[in-house]
This record gives C-alpha cells, structure tokens and sequence, in this order.
C-alpha cells in the first residue's frame, strides 16, 4: 500500500510538568508522515517560499542552529515534515499572543517515520488547536493550497483572551517566576496560587489573600468610605446620597454646583458625570447612575476641578499613578459626531476594545456617559458640528498617561493612607487635582473613590511614559526577600524500593514536627493517613498535596510511566532521589527500548533539582552514577558496600555518602565517619540507606533520624474513612 504525503496525530498528550523534554509543561505529540520521510523540504518545490510568505517572523527562530534565521537555513537545506511542523506551531501561538519559544522533534527510530515532537503551550486547549492548525498550514504549503491564515489567527487569538491569564494577573505570575516562586492556576480564571502547601499565596487579579472582605465591602459603599476618610483628615468632596432624580437636584443646590453625579455602588467610571449646572442635567445623570449601579442610591458631590488620577497603592507604598485627559473632537461641517470620533480619536493605535488596548476606543452612539455629555451640549451622536466647532467627548477619561515620578510625596502618603483607612493591601485610589506634583490642599484637590481590585493595565501598558512593574511589587508584599514560597519537596523515581524510602523519609519529615503529604505506589497520604484518591492521575492526586495548605513537606514517587505520560507534578524539590535505570523492557508503549533511553527519562528527577538542593543517588548502578553530573547542587551517593568506585571518590573529595557496614550503616563526610545507626531486618537495606541520605540532605539530625527508624511501621496502611 502506498503511503500518502501527509501528517497523522497517533497520540496527543499534554505534559503538566517537568518531563523528558523539558522542566515545563509542554504538548507531545506523535506522528507519522508517511511518505514525507521520503521528502525533506529542499525536495518539495515551492514550499520554503510558500511558508515563508506565510509566517514571515519563521526568521526569528534560532532552531539548532543557534542563530536568527536558523530554522530557515534548516529548511532551506532540508529537514523533515515533523521538525516543521513544530516550528509552524510555535508561531502560530506567537501569533495569537502566546509567547512560546521551545520545541523539539525527535525520530523514533530510523527510516519509520514515526516522531515524537514536542513543543511549550501555556494553555492546553490553545496548544491543541495550534497543533491541529499548523498541520493544517503545513499540508496547504506541502500542496500548494490555499489558507486562511488571518481568519485562523482570529480564531487562536480569541481562544488567548478567554482562555489564558489576562494582562494583569500574568504580571503577577511572572514576577513570581523571576523570584523563583512556584505558581499553579487554580481555576479557567484568573485565581492563582503562588508558592505551595503551607507556605502559599493565593491571588486573584490585583487581590490577595490578604484582601479583606471587610474592606472590599467599605470601598464598594462610596459614601461609608467618604465618611471614613474625611474622619482621618484625607481631603474628600461634600456629596450627599439620594434615590431620586428630584433629591438630587436639591442635593446639588445644597452642596453648590457645579456638581458630580455618579453611582453608589459603581466602578471603573461608568454612570459618572461630571461638571453639571443645571437640572436636567443633574436629573439626567441620576438616572444614568442609577441605570448603572446596582441599586437606585446615588451620590451628587461636588465637582473637583482638574484631571482625574489613579493612584496604585500596594501594601504601603505607591507604586504607580497615571492620569486621564479630557477628549474633544473638532467638527469639520460635514462629518457627524461618529465619523469623527474616529477620524480624531478612534484612529490612535493605543486604541482598541480589547483587554491589550491601552486606550479604549469610542462609540458616541451607544456610550451612555457620551451620549450625555452631547446632550449637555445641544448635540446626539448623529448631530454635524460647525466648521472648527470643539465638542467635548468625555471630560476625564482613559486614565492611562504614567505620572509615576510626577507625584508629589505628601500625596502619595496620602493616597498610602486611604487605602490603610479602607483596610485594603492593594487599592486604586483615584484623586482629582490640577497638578499631581503639588499638594492636594494647595489645590483643592481631593480623593473622590478607594478601589479594591484595581486594574493594572493601565500601568502596565500605559499610553505614554513608562511601564511600571506592578506585579513584582505584588510578589514582593506577599513575600519576604528571603521567601520563595517552597516548602520542602522530596522526589523518589526508581523501580528498587523507591515506594518504602518514600514512605520512610515521609516518616522522618512527619517525626521531625512537619504535616506532611506523600504520593507513592502505596497512595495518598498525609501524615500516614491514607486518603481517596477519587479517580484522581498519579499527577493531579499528587498536585492536591501542593494545594493543601496545611502541608509542611512532601515526597513524591514518580516513576518512569508517570514521567512520560503526565510529568512530574512539582516544577522543584530540594532532594531528588534516583534508586536505578531498570524496566525500560515495560515501557515499549512510549518507544523507550533501552536502558540509556530510559535514563533519559529518569534523569528528569536529577534535572529539577534546586540549586541549594541535593542528588541522592545509588552508587551501585552506573547510570545512576552518572547523574551525578547534572546535578545543579550537592550529591549525596548511597550504597551496602563502601567500596563501590563512586563512594570512594566521593569520600575522597571531602563529599557526603551513606553505606552499610556490617549491621550498620555510617554517614561519612569525606574520610570522617560522623554517625551510625543500626541496620533494620524489616526494611530493604537500599531503602534505608537512601532514606538516610535524604533525611541528612534535608538537615535532620542524627538523633531525629535514629527515632524515626526506630519507630517506622514498615507494613502497608490501609485508608480510614
């Protein structure tokens, strides 16, 4: 039967954590292309210029190469439908707006055609339908067809923006990864979970878990927070709280206009109006609030002259302030109000009615606040103004100009003791002044809101002047400089008593005072509780330890199949334990056929140990002995006889090893005997010699360690329900 030119999925599988190809979660994928490994690229006419036109920033891609355009030199010389496959699919996901950069194709065996290819996703979903496209793109270069990239993208960009970490909330996630601090989403939102076990933080957009409801439930109440503030002596305007159009014209003749109407229990602007004189003006805009809020109540205060700004407070310190501006447009005697929205404002680049936009774009016909604001002037959306006729379109709006280093530091103390006043550890306190370099009380400025859940976009992406770092500020208020939000996580890979040394440093860590969780062949325990695993994968009843926040420590097995079929489900540990490269002839399914193959896979647990952390290895297999090498931090070998050549020449560097002596086992510290315990009958002498040495790796004391021994229940738990 004669093969087809074409690419078959075999198997899609979604890695979610460290894994044979990498320390992060990737989407593998296996595939045959049939008669195309009889065609490398330099053999299909047409096909390097085809996808060049295609994916022009294909340019970009370093490949093995090393260097721009190295993808493109491997191309143009000649490689396989799989290795392209995950280049096209990579940019498709830089595309739409997911920036990817690792991939790798490997052959698994000569002249088959069958390849593994793997490539970096953050979002499952997105990666899959990237896949699925890029082979599409590819099969239509191959064939010289045609495709709808555009469209494609649209649709890719769209699943970016409903499926992964907005703006916001990303920044965040990244600033804890440039400090090392682990992060798992908790939810499809934007709830997330900094650090693990004990030792987390949980986040959702700009709130923390520090964020009381107390205060969120004071900054929702305008006039309660009002109230509060004017008691602490922070400047804010006389209003008055009313439910009805006719209480708040009397409202503004008491306080004196001009006036500003807006709702109770509004946010991010809508339903304000601003600068109001008259009474169908004031009318107006209460039923506009009112319209806009959740309930009739609305507040009229009294108007503030000058631009509006938002101030970021975190913690208690500001941390960026932007302004808004005032929007008008010129008429021209021919174009009405909606032509030249956008022809004047619509038409800057910042705009936009996406998340991404530091602007948002404008619609006089359907904004109620603008629609308003033109009746104010005698005009509707549709209304031609005069020849050089200004029209104003929104008083104060798009607060989105950085002023960060403009702000004068009595405000910012200020704006630091509302948000201390309202009880928030994140706020946006918007301020209206003339000039945010001076003093509010030399201007009669004043604090008009305190936001919980502030949006950070505006700073992070600002419409002019610099971005400002907003989420490690977050990162940094959440944790102390001396914090990673790492608990102590112990990982056991190996087919040779790896489930019993589990079980015996998870007795040790429980012996030392720590609550601790352990994933193993025996279960899913905590603190020698057995719990149900409620059809949970190894992976996701392991990552359930890392969610509990009463866990102090954990220790996980991971063996071979998880390794290659889930990942790891901890990104590091402080102490990586590999007991032997045997049972490759068990994993044929994933075309491992050989021991080095399988080292491969194994040394993943080498590979993801912390720089601060340690290797426990076994001495008496070579391969095993081989990962000492790979191993960022300390190495700690084990074995029964203290003659094995890698102990010697450990000893003999002034480095740790653990091994057995007649009936006892030493920890020695180069040619220094330091400590002995006696040998156990009841338990497999490996597994208590590699327990040992990561008991000592993770600075237990001799003493605690000897208890431990002594009283571990070596049978098998059973769950109590």
């Amino acid at each position: 039967m004669t093969k087809k030119k074409d690419i078959e999925f075999l198997r899609v599988t979604h890695l979610r954590g460290p894994n044979i190809w990498t320390y992060r979660p990737v989407i593998e994928a296996w595939l045959d292309i049939g008669a195309l490994e009889d065609f490398p690229s330099n053999t299909l006419p047409g096909l390097y210029e085809r996808l060049t036109t295609l994916l022009p920033n294909l340019v970009e891609h370093r490949c093995g190469v090393g260097e721009r355009g190295g993808f493109l030199e491997r191309l143009r010389d000649g490689t396989y439908a799989g290795h392209i496959l995950e280049h096209v699919v990579l940019e498709l996901q830089n595309l739409a707006g997911m920036r990817t950069g690792f991939g790798k194709t490997r052959q698994t065996a000569d002249g088959s055609g069958i390849y593994k290819m793997a490539f970096r996703t953050r979002q499952e979903q997105v990666g899959r339908a990237a896949l699925v496209a890029g082979r599409e793109l590819l099969m239509a270069c191959i064939e010289n067809r045609p495709y709808d990239l555009a469209a494609k993208v649209e649709e890719l960009t769209d699943m970016v923006d409903s499926l992964c970490l907005g703006p916001s909330t990303g920044n965040i996630v990244d600033a804890a990864t440039e400090r090392k601090i682990p992060s798992i989403r908790l939810t499809d939102g934007n709830l997330v979970q900094l650090g693990h076990g004990a030792r987390q933080r949980r986040i959702w957009t700009a709130e923390t878990e520090q964020t009381s409801a107390i205060a969120e439930g004071i900054a929702s109440d305008k006039d309660l927070t009002k109230s509060l503030l004017a008691s602490c002596g922070v400047p804010v305007p006389e209003g008055e709280l009313v439910t009805s159009a006719e209480a708040a014209w009397e409202a503004a003749q008491d306080i004196g206009l001009p006036v500003v109407v807006k709702p109770y229990d509004g946010n991010h602007g809508r339903g304000v109006s601003l600068n109001l004189m008259t009474q169908p003006d004031v009318e107006a805009a209460y039923h506009l609030a009112a319209r806009k809020g959740d309930s009739k109540s609305v507040i009229v205060e009294r108007f503030i002259a000058g631009n509006e700004h938002r101030l970021l407070v975190v913690g208690k310190r500001l941390i960026a302030a932007a302004s808004g501006e005032a929007l008008w447009v010129t008429g021209d005697g021919t174009s009405n109000i909606i032509a030249l929205v956008d022809s004047q404002i619509n038409n800057d680049p910042r705009r936009g009615t996406t998340e991404g936009a530091p602007l948002n774009a404008l619609a006089p016909e359907n904004g109620a606040e603008i629609i308003l604001e033109l009746e104010r002037q005698g005009l509707t959306a549709y209304s031609v103004p005069l020849d050089g006729q200004k029209v104003l379109i929104q008083p104060n709006g798009n607060v989105a100009f950085d002023v960060t280093d403009q702000v004068h530091p009595s405000v910012a103390a200020t704006a630091a003791l509302a948000a201390r006043v309202v009880g928030l550890d994140i706020a946006g306190i918007d301020v209206v002044a003339t000039d945010i370099s001076r003093p509010l009380e030399e201007q009669g400025g004043a604090i008009i809101e305190v936001n919980a859940s502030p949006g950070l976009l505006a700073h992070l992406k600002p419409a002019s002047g610099l971005p400002r770092n907003v989420g490690a500020a977050i990162v940094d208020h959440l944790f102390a400089p001396e914090e990673t939000g790492r608990m102590p996580i112990v990982g056991i890979s190996g087919r040779h008593g790896s489930t019993m040394a589990a079980r015996l440093i998870s007795w040790l860590l429980q012996v030392s005072g720590k609550k601790v969780g352990l994933s193993c062949a025996d279960g899913l325990f905590l603190n020698e509780r057995l719990l149900p695993k409620d059809g949970f994968s190894e992976w996701e009843a392991g990552e359930r330890l890392l969610l509990n926040k009463n866990v102090e420590a954990a220790v996980f097995e991971s063996g071979a199949h998880m390794i290659l079929s889930e990942g790891l489900a901890y990104d590091k540990c402080a102490v990586g334990v590999v007991t032997d490269v045997t049972g490759h002839e068990e994993l044929g399914e994933f075309y491992i056929e050989t021991s080095d193959q399988l080292y491969s896979v194994l040394r993943t647990q080498v590979d993801v140990i912390l720089p601060s952390g340690v290797a426990v290895l076994n001495a008496a297999d070579p391969q095993v002995v081989e990962m000492a090498d790979l191993c960022d931090g300390e190495v700690i070998f084990y074995g029964l006889d203290e003659t094995l050549e890698a102990i010697v020449a450990h000893r003999k560097d002034g480095k740790r090893a653990v091994f057995a002596r007649h009936d006892c086992i030493v920890l020695a510290v180069g040619d220094q005997e330091k400590v002995t315990w006696p040998l156990s009958p009841l338990v497999p002498p490996e597994a208590v010699l590699a327990a040992i040495a990561a008991g000592t790796a993770l600075g237990l004391s001799p003493q605690l360690i000897g208890a431990g021994l002594r009283t571990f229940d070596a049978a098998p738990k059973k769950a109590h329900y």
